[in-house]
């Protein structure tokens, strides 16, 4: 850690990536974390490893190849991309090495403990064995094919992510090194014959019958490797044919992506790595040797088994009476701006919005961004019924969505079936925004009606995801989101909105005009105050705006659930900005920008993020949220509690690392998410007490 060391002394920012594996090992900690159910932290661990796999195809990559050409720019913490490759590689290990630890000493014995056992296939019973090897040659043995890594003439392709055996075999006075890869449509748990919630992995079944795919040759030894590829895919096709040619070329490509790294255990003799590490051209720091088990995603299988006991009591979302029926939706968002807090609220309202479409006879038209929407959309399924229905239906799709660009490619192409108006963004952008507008003919007349979200038209998600969502028919917010849908499916080059905040035109300068406001106001009166929750905060121009703000003496509190590069708590530069982030049973994804304003509250919700990417190459888009009640809700609900929290809260250190905040003796739980499943935004903004006044007491 000598590079980033070094440089976090100077530097008035953390660097990206060291920020990333921060927040991939609080993760981490939440497998550790014994207030966790048994088996949700089972899911804790594979999420890391979905993680740290998803970083290496993506950001590592990118890293290589600018370190390759020569044309890599210095990060803004001043670092090169082979010094960044450098402390990666360094971090990566570690935090690899602690994620096996963590499965082998603390959550199998704790599985074992529950009659869940992960069994090694060499200390079953004679006859367990005997069935299991049945199993293996009927179910599995079909399937392996082994492969000649050395000698051979052509080293051969290993796929990404998957799971693999190295196998050292003797053949006379020669030794020689083959692979077999471990068939991915097998389960990795192979139950145990006779045994409830007894599993053997299937490589170790596998490696216990190797010498059946070797006959006539000594078996030396087995070893477990996993090979991580680029999968990032860069599209620059200008028209719709050629994109979605293009997409579908580049899935094709992904597979065969570069490989960036080289996931070993610990066992197999040195000349062997080589081997592996030659036929794949990869260095000596692109190689982790782990002490344990690889390929963690059967975690996943493993978190399923029947224990309800051992996860987390069911939550079950919010659904008003008032918003039951869709007609009662259009009656009050006609009335007044509705706001929803999934997975607290019930994403059935935003479902219903757009199943509207097809299903009231009164609407008449819809437009719908679609970004992440999964391979099972009800979503998807009332554009089409709204399309069979005769009504006009556009669709904006991102096909550049990375790893969903496939379920994408199918969506589109049924709308088009359907007769969807379906396009497919903007030339060298990702349209990331999340807008619904529908068109209905109410009792005075055409009125329209808009959806602006933070999180993606996906129920899946919905359930897992913290997102906020605005239902407004205010008339400046609806000509926007109109002009906003002929900029995305039409050849127009409009950047000027009344009230909505769009990248890559206003968002940025947005955002500074109104951070550099409140700088101002606390100059003149001592007081100003911001609250930010986010994603991620990386953008420099953003973080310097925000320590000019804390010097003039404006407090700035901050809940950043990933990367943040500003450095907190520095004398002279940010001591008066607080960062802390949560991580718990819901993946905390709502964007909330809050300005005092001296007392007259300028707020937003949406989809962006303080990064590059989102500001400059992504349409996003920020919605006012005016109400009072509603903004008080996002300031003492959705926000300031996260300060308060002492379970899944943790705060960051001016030095760049991560501190879980104490609960002391005798002091009570506070989870932030606790609170927000008793109260959910609709249960306390639609009551007839918040009805009869513009506030409530919310905490």
């Amino acid at each position: 850690m000598a590079v980033r060391d070094s440089q976090a002394k100077t530097s008035p920012y953390f660097n990206r990536e060291y920020s990333w594996l921060q927040f991939n090992r609080r993760v981490l900690s939440e497998a550790q974390n014994e207030d966790n159910p048994l088996l949700e932290r089972i899911k804790f661990l594979a999420i890391f490893e979905s993680n740290l796999d998803e970083f290496y195809m993506v950001r590592v990559s990118g890293l290589i190849e600018q370190d390759a050409t020569g044309l890599a720019e210095i990060s803004p913490d001043g670092l090169t991309s082979s010094q960044q490759l450098e402390m990666i590689a360094m971090a990566a290990r570690l935090l690899r090495q602690d994620a096996s630890t963590v499965w082998q000493d603390q959550l199998k014995p704790a599985l074992a403990g529950e009659g869940i056992h992960i069994r090694e296939a060499e200390t079953l019973t004679a006859k367990q064995q005997e069935n299991l090897y049945t199993y293996f040659r009927r179910a599995i043995f079909p399937l392996c094919t082994p492969l000649m890594l050395e000698p051979c003439i052509t080293f051969p392709f290993i796929s990404n992510r998957s799971l693999n055996l190295a196998v050292v075999l003797k053949d006379g006075a020669s030794q020689k090194l083959a692979r077999v890869k471990i068939p991915p449509v097998i389960p990795r748990l192979i139950p145990v014959p006779g045994r409830s919630k007894e599993f053997v992995l299937a490589e170790d079944l596998i490696s216990n019958f190797i010498g059946s795919l070797f006959p006539g040759v000594d078996v030396l030894a087995t070893c477990p490797f996993r090979v991580i590829r680029d999968a990032d895919i860069e599209i620059r096709q200008l028209e719709a044919a050629d994109l979605i040619s293009a997409v579908e070329q580049s899935l094709r490509l992904r597979r065969f992506g570069d490989p960036v790294l080289l996931e070993i255990a610990k066992g197999l003799e040195s000349r062997w790595i080589k081997v592996l590490q030659n036929g794949l051209s990869l260095d000596d720091s692109d190689v982790i040797e782990v002490d344990g088990t690889l390929g963690m995603e059967f975690m996943w299988e493993l978190a399923k088994v029947d224990k309800p006991q051992l996860k987390f009591p069911p939550h079950i979302p919010y659904v008003a009476e008032s918003l039951s029926q869709g007609e009662n939706l259009f009656n009050l968002v006609r009335d007044q701006d509705l706001l929803v807090h999934h997975p607290y609220d019930s994403f059935f309202s935003v479902e219903q919005f757009i199943r509207s479409a097809q299903s009231d006879p009164n609407v008449i038209g819809v437009k719908q961004t679609l970004y992440r929407v999964g391979s099972e959309s009800p979503i998807v399924e009332s554009l089409l019924g709204a399309a069979e229905e005769g009504k006009q239906v556009a669709a904006m799709v991102e096909l550049k969505a990375r790893f969903d660009e496939n379920n994408n490619l199918v969506w589109s192409r049924a709308l088009e079936r359907a007769g969807v108006h379906v396009t497919y963004g903007v030339l060298d952008m990702k349209v990331h925004c999340k807008l619904s507008l529908v068109v209905r003919k109410d009792r005075d007349g055409i009125r329209s009606y808009v959806h602006v979200g933070t999180g993606n038209y996906n129920p899946s998600t919905a359930r897992l995801y913290t997102d906020l969502g605005l239902f407004t028919s205010d008339p400046e917010i609806v000509e926007d989101v109109t002009e906003l849908f002929n900029v995305l499916t039409g050849y127009s080059k409009q950047s000027q909105f009344r009230k909505l905040l769009v990248a890559p035109f206003s968002l940025r300068e947005g955002i500074i005009e109104r951070i550099e406001r409140e700088t101002q106001i606390a100059r003149e009166t001592g007081k100003g105050s911001i609250l930010f929750k986010l994603n991620s905060l990386v953008d420099p121009e953003i973080i310097d705006a925000l320590y000019e703000a804390s010097q003039a003496g404006v407090e700035i509190k901050l809940v950043v659930r990933g990367i943040c590069c500003l450095r907190p708590g520095v004398s002279g530069l940010s001591e008066n900005i607080e960062v802390v982030s949560i991580v718990g049973r819901f993946l905390e994804h709502c964007r909330v920008y809050y300005f005092e304003n001296s007392g007259d509250p300028d707020v937003f919700i949406g989809s962006a993020d303080m990064m590059r990417r989102n500001l400059d190459r992504r349409i996003e888009v920020l919605v006012p949220v005016t109400r009072p009640e509603q903004i008080k809700y996002l300031r003492e609900v959705v926000v300031l509690p996260s300060f308060e929290d002492n379970a899944k809260a943790w705060d960051l250190l001016p030095n760049g690392t991560y501190e879980r905040r104490p609960r002391l003796e005798g002091m009570a739980k506070v989870s932030v998410q606790d609170l927000h499943m008793t109260m959910p935004a609709t249960k306390l903004l639609l009551s007839r007490r918040t009805k009869r006044r513009s506030g409530f007491s919310a905490v």
